[in-house]
């Protein structure tokens, strides 16, 4: 008995652990455009015996929180990355280049870390993947990352 509980300690040590890498929101922390908090159970229930490193691309690309609404112009998440959209808040002010720097970041700390997937939140100009690809999406989607939307 004594050798299968070192047996299997031995085997939970080996293994590698779960980690996501999660868009902040879903989780209940105060990053959403407005401010609101607006939890995912979901996709809380999704990490809780996991690894989780919690982002928010627009928060990491230096906007406040709360924020004016943005969304993509003339395009998706991949259009904005190849220069052919941009990201523009509800009063007309460009928010391109803050939110490709959010992006590029989120994609520094995917890549430094082994990631087992990454949880989105939909609807979003950088995380979401419906109704269109936001720009930080579509960036870790180029780099290999498996996607999830909530």
């Amino acid at each position: 008995m004594v050798n299968q509980s070192l047996e299997k300690e031995k085997t939970i040590l080996h293994e590698k652990p779960r980690i996501y890498l999660v868009s902040a929101c879903l989780l209940g922390l105060q990053t959403r455009y407005d401010g609101r908090l607006k939890p995912c159970e979901a996709c809380r229930l999704m990490v809780k015996n996991a690894l989780w490193i919690p982002v928010c691309p627009e928060q990491l690309g230096g906007l406040p929180t709360p924020r004016t609404a943005a969304d993509i112009v003339g395009g998706d998440g991949y259009d904005v990355l190849a220069g052919r959209a941009a990201v523009v808040t509800r009063d007309g002010r460009d928010v391109t280049s803050p939110f490709l720097l959010g992006a590029r970041q989120v994609l520094a700390i995917a890549m430094a870390q082994q990631i087992t997937g990454v949880l989105l939140k939909s609807r979003s100009p950088s995380c979401g993947m419906t109704p269109r690809f936001g720009v930080t999406a579509a960036l870790l989607e180029q780099n290999g990352f498996t996607l999830q939307e909530y």
